[in-house]
């Protein structure tokens, strides 16, 4: 179940926030297996970031339940990353699916969605799937980083939101690679052997759907590629809680 706001205050959270500023990745998401064991799950979707601390939790012993939205809609080199990584670590990574096939999708709404509504897809296709998989849990651990784009400059290492307002239900979000840097974590991978998406050695940045998602220049922010043509910079799934309290 989602956390009450009696279990894990406001107050609480901004605290811990400001503390794990500075403390070591493992000693935050040790907090966060202690505190809620199985009930935080680290959702990824293979950025670099999310590899370096998943690799982290790993090595530490920390079982925490891992998973992915997948669209239907993903680059064959992240469903061939996603088995790789599997092997790699020895673990199952959770495929979360839409409700909705891509045939069903364009019944309802027309083909190619993402052409004309990309917004609509994205809701059908990443958010509701994700609201229905965080129902069921206290804490959504995230590799969102600061550095990643303007609208992510103001994350917090630990958030508390309000989840469900007819049922008083709150979520934590976790956040724990918001001060880390991209030089920061792709000398961790290297480091550390980890496998990663090949698209990012030909220059893609930030890797989602294969309609969506296309190379950036490099003075860009690392998500300039998302959505070109497009006002859109987020697909929602980071934004749909609205502000954190």
């Amino acid at each position: 179940m989602s956390l009450r706001i009696d279990e894990l205050s406001s107050t609480e959270v901004k605290t811990l926030a400001d503390e794990f500023e500075t403390a070591p990745l493992q000693d935050v998401l040790a907090w966060a297996w202690g505190r809620f064991g199985s009930l935080a799950a680290i959702g990824t979707s293979f950025q670099g970031a999310g590899l370096a601390m998943i690799d982290h939790a790993v090595k530490a012993g920390l079982k925490f339940p891992i998973f992915t939205l997948d669209t239907n809609l993903l680059f064959p080199e992240t469903y061939e990353l996603k088995q790789r990584l599997e092997a790699h670590w020895g673990i199952s990574i959770e495929a979360v699916q839409p409700d909705l096939t891509l045939d069903q999708q364009a019944a309802e709404n027309g083909p190619e969605l993402w052409k004309k509504a990309p917004d609509t897809c994205c809701t059908i296709r990443k958010v509701l799937p994700l609201q229905r998989k965080l129902a069921g849990l206290s804490v959504w651990i995230t590799g969102v980083r600061r550095q990643q784009s303007d609208t992510r400059d103001k994350t917090r290492i630990l958030e508390l939101y309000r989840f469900d307002d007819l049922r008083e239900l709150f979520i934590a979000k976790m956040n724990p690679m918001a001060n880390w840097d991209r030089d920061a974590v792709w000398a961790y991978i290297k480091a550390n052997g980890i496998p990663y998406n090949p698209l990012h050695d030909r220059g893609y940045r930030s890797i989602g759907c294969w309609p969506c998602t296309h190379l950036a220049g490099s003075g860009e922010n690392e998500r300039a590629g998302r959505w070109t043509g497009f006002e859109k910079t987020e697909c929602g799934i980071h934004t749909f809680l609205g502000e954190s309290i």
